[in-house]
């Protein structure tokens, strides 16, 4: 029987042997979260009584739409919360965030990031960044933040001192990923210090949890700590490569009832939406969830193991604990990035044939260069990479349906870029 990586070079076959063998133990840590995450899912499955007719959807006003309360409420169990919205009016995990942010914020309240300064499209949300209407800035909501470490942790000293001189913030924020930064993205175990440090020196402050990219990485959600708020996407994790659009918001009641009221109009709140045809993929992608974010973290590993042994500089290092999909990797000059991420984009399965060309885009301040040949635009469940063609060119490598993909994509664009 033929081998699929015969007729790679033999330094690369054997590199790859080298990868397989050492990081076996690794993919079989991530079986056993795999396993336990998807017991849970298929527990609530059962619990609910879910049934074809809850996969139908509504229309119009999507009064009495049976299967998406169902579906809310299997949210909230999973994250252990009060209530859950999960829904296709929202269009992306910054969507989610931003209507967290305006449902539950006044003028004159502050916003604080304790995880430092957010990612590219959240600053264009407050207005840190670009000059769009609508922003938080322009709705008197004041933003602070506490600058990380140099190592990329949390500075507990300084953020003591922000939060106790400043009576008027409102809500903190922790962003679980590291966003187009150099630091590590944090585990639930830091998320769940940071909660407990909130709660003792800012207790007036509603927690929020920036979760994108984190659901199903760990056996635990940082809502089980006393996060009062949290959203995520349903085209990253928590969609299973299956939902087409969406997001959701987890947490206490009072927060998604504002939530609701923001998204959609005070009064019905979050009962009304029309669902049709979308509830189905909800559900499936919801039970392949934990499946799918696993074979997308083997394929993480697969890739930091491998880019190691090409002597490249990545994070987190494939023996590190893993809490979201997102794989770095910097190449440190922007033709060998760019290469690299062409390769991914020609070994997908989408839009193979496309080159991609580095441009800028709303939301972002850098021209950015982007992979992704993906059944669901700018779904990152499915491989993908990304990344702002600024020092030191760093790719940003997330997804994969099946880790065989990304075993096989990934080994094509080391083959092109360090072999040819």
């Amino acid at each position: 029987m033929s081998k699929w990586s015969e007729d790679l070079p033999k330094d690369l076959q054997n590199k790859i042997e080298i990868v397989d063998e050492k990081i076996s133990s690794k993919l079989e840590d991530i079986t056993e979260i795999v396993l336990n995450n998807q017991r849970r899912v298929l527990e609530l499955f059962r619990k609910h009584h879910v049934a074809e007719e809850d996969l139908v959807g509504s229309t119009g006003y999507g009064y009495d739409d049976i299967g998406r309360d169902k579906l809310d409420a299997m949210f909230a169990d999973y994250f252990k919360t009060e209530d859950a919205m999960v829904r296709p009016q929202l269009t992306s995990g910054t969507h989610a965030i931003s209507t967290a942010f305006f449902g539950v914020l006044r003028p004159h309240d502050t916003l604080h990031y304790l995880t430092g300064m957010p990612y590219d499209t959240i600053q264009e949300v407050i207005g840190v960044a670009g000059d769009n209407p609508g922003t938080l800035e322009e709705h008197l909501i004041n933003f602070s933040y506490t600058p990380l470490l140099d190592n990329g942790k949390v500075d507990y000293k300084r953020a003591k001192e922000d939060l106790q001189k400043d009576s008027s913030i409102k809500m903190v924020a922790i962003q679980r990923s590291r966003g187009y930064s150099s630091r590590d993205s944090f585990v639930v175990s830091e998320i769940a210090e940071m909660i407990k440090f909130v709660k003792k020196y800012a207790p007036q402050a509603i927690i929020f949890i920036d979760n994108c990219y984190g659901e199903f990485t760990e056996t635990e959600e940082p809502t089980f700590y006393g996060a009062d708020l949290m959203a995520g996407s349903l085209y990253k994790n928590a969609g299973g490569g299956i939902a087409k659009t969406g997001a959701f918001l987890v947490g206490n009641k009072d927060l998604i009832d504002r939530c609701g009221a923001r998204l959609i109009v005070p009064g019905a709140g979050k009962n009304e939406g029309a669902t049709y045809p979308f509830m189905r993929d909800f559900y499936e992608g919801f039970f392949l969830a934990p499946n799918v974010t696993g074979e997308a973290i083997k394929g993480s590993i697969y890739t930091a193991a491998l880019l190691e042994e090409m002597g490249m500089d990545v994070s987190p290092s494939w023996d590190a604990p893993r809490t979201d999909l997102v794989q770095t990797v910097n190449f440190g000059n922007p033709d060998a990035m760019v290469k690299f991420c062409a390769a991914i984009q020609h070994n997908s399965p989408m839009n193979a044939y496309v080159e991609p060309v580095p441009s800028y885009m709303d939301g972002y301040e850098d021209k950015i260069i982007m992979a992704s040949g993906s059944f669901t635009e700018g779904s990152t469940i499915e491989l993908s990479s990304d990344g702002p063609l600024r020092e030191p060119y760093t790719l940003y490598i997330q997804g994969g349906l099946t880790y065989a993909h990304v075993k096989i994509a990934i080994t094509k664009a080391v083959l092109e870029t360090f072999y040819k």
